[in-house]
C-alpha cells in the first residue's frame, strides 16, 4: 500500500513540475491578472483531472487510446484550443493590465473554464492517466485504495499549483514581470501556439 501510494506521489509529481499545456495558461493568467485568475485556473485544471479520472476509472480511457479518431479528435480539438488562446494572448500584447482593477477583468467563471478545457482536451492528460491506472491501480486495487491513490495524486497536484501560484504573485516577481507585460504576452503567446502545433503532431 506504501509503495503504490510513494509510486503514484512521485509520478504525479515529475508530471506536474514538466513543463507543459497547464502550467503554461496557469502561468499566464497568474501573471496578468493576479492570484486569484491563477487559482480559478488551477481549480479548472483539477476538475478537468478529476473527470480524465473518472473516465479511466470506467475504461473509456482506454478506449480513447485505441481509437485512432477519438484520440484524433481529441488532440485537433486540444491543439486548436491552444492556438486560439496563444492568438489572443498575442493580440492583446498591446493592452496593459491593472489586477487591481478587477471590473477590467474576465470573471472567475473565465478562468476555470480556460483551466478545465485546457486541460480536458490535453491528450497527454489521457495518456498520463491511462498509464497510472494500468500500471499502479489496477482491476486487484480494492475500491478503497483506489479513493485513496486519487485522493494522493489530487492532493499533489493541488499542493503543486498553490505554491506555483502564490510564488509567481510574489511583488519581486510579478513587479518584474509587469515591466515587460508586452513582451510576456506576445512570448505567451508564441509559446501557447507552439504547443498547439506540437500536440497536433504528436504520436499517441
Amino acid at each position: 500500500m506504501i509503495d503504490q501510494i510513494l509510486i503514484v506521489m512521485g509520478i504525479t509529481f515529475l508530471v506536474m513540475v514538466s513543463p507543459g499545456p497547464d502550467m503554461i495558461i496557469v502561468m499566464r493568467n497568474t501573471i496578468i491578472a493576479g492570484r486569484s485568475a491563477g487559482t480559478q485556473t488551477s481549480l479548472g485544471v483539477l476538475a478537468g483531472n478529476l473527470v480524465h479520472i473518472s473516465y479511466c476509472v470506467v475504461g473509456i480511457g482506454w478506449l480513447i487510446s485505441q481509437s485512432i479518431l477519438a484520440f484524433s479528435l481529441v488532440k485537433y480539438a486540444g491543439a486548436a484550443y491552444l492556438i486560439y488562446l496563444g492568438i489572443v494572448s498575442f493580440r492583446s500584447s498591446g493592452t496593459t493590465l491593472d489586477v487591481r482593477n478587477a471590473n477590467s477583468q474576465p470573471s472567475g467563471r473565465t478562468w476555470f473554464l480556460q483551466g478545465f478545457i485546457n486541460n480536458i482536451l490535453n491528450p497527454k492528460g489521457t495518456l498520463f492517466y491511462l498509464g497510472v491506472f494500468t500500471m499502479v491501480i489496477t482491476p486487484k486495487t480494492t475500491a478503497a485504495m483506489t479513493l485513496v491513490l486519487i485522493a494522493c495524486m489530487m492532493l499533489v497536484s493541488a499542493s503543486f499549483w498553490l505554491f506555483f501560484v502564490y510564488t509567481l504573485d510574489r511583488p519581486i516577481i510579478r513587479g518584474s514581470i509587469e515591466r515587460f507585460q508586452q513582451a510576456v504576452s506576445k512570448a505567451f503567446g508564441v509559446l501557447l501556439m507552439s504547443l498547439g502545433l506540437r500536440v497536433a503532431l504528436m504520436d499517441r
